[in-house]
């Protein structure tokens, strides 16, 4: 059974920092391209960072980029999402999903897709 089990959520004072975590298991993590997502109630979910499996590269939403760092530990069968000068705007549930899939004719299949409960992050002052 894959889970997925998000931590490091809280209340931040803008400009301040925090470390969220994901720990994987019941899957070979490494295979896996891991993702962090946000979501504010009546809003659509927002991909926040994303990492690849074996290369390890990184792509990250406008909002985030210079602020957020994705990392992950394939030895630990873990992801992080490191969030420094927070911003009220950045308040939202974060989650983080597990995808892996294929490439056929340029065109990429999911195969298995996993989500964690999500962690609250709270910038406010």
């Amino acid at each position: 059974q894959v889970q997925l089990a998000e931590s490091g959520g809280g209340l931040v004072q803008p400009g301040g920092s925090l470390r969220l975590s994901c720990a994987a298991s019941g899957l070979a993590f490494s295979r896996y391209g891991m993702t962090w997502y946000r979501q504010v109630p009546g809003k659509e979910r927002e991909l926040v960072a994303t990492i690849t499996g074996v290369r390890g590269s990184t792509n990250y939403a406008d909002s985030v980029k210079g602020r957020f760092t994705i990392s992950r530990d394939n030895a630990k069968n873990t992801v992080y999402l490191q969030m420094n000068s927070l911003k009220p705007e950045d308040t939202a549930v974060y989650y983080c999903n597990a995808r892996d899939g294929y490439y056929h004719n340029n065109v990429y299949t999911v195969t298995e897709n996993y989500w964690g409960q999500g962690t609250q992050v709270t910038v406010s002052s």
